[in-house]
């Protein structure tokens, strides 16, 4: 009879550790699968704010390029495009109009930044 009394307490903890095993695998399975569905929330977003990355990067090149091309123009025209027009034999342009002085450096300081 001790040993029955020893084998039945052994099944007894036995059936409560896996109950208790149960219970801890069943809560693990509900964080796993909450995990999961936060997963698929931020690649949707993170999808999302790519997409939106995408289209802003294309948009500030176009602007970046239009910039560098507007310097590129007042750089010509304030600053000296003497050096292209040296090699050329021109007569002198007639005086129609006269640059700016202090604005050219102005203009292009603001778009430099």
């Amino acid at each position: 009879e001790d040993d029955i009394a020893k084998m039945t307490a052994k099944i007894d903890s036995a059936a409560s550790r896996s109950a208790q095993l149960k219970e801890e695998v069943k809560v693990l399975q509900e964080e796993l699968a909450n995990l999961s569905r936060e997963q698929a929330e931020m690649d949707k977003i993170r999808l999302e704010t790519h997409e939106d990355y995408v289209v802003a990067k294309k948009d500030l090149e176009l602007g970046l390029s239009g910039v560098r091309k507007a310097l590129s123009v007042l750089r010509d025209y304030y600053g000296g495009g003497e050096s292209e027009a040296a090699f050329m034999q021109q007569p002198a342009p007639p005086v129609k109009h006269s640059k700016s002085g202090g604005a050219g450096s102005g203009i292009i300081g603001i778009l430099e930044v």
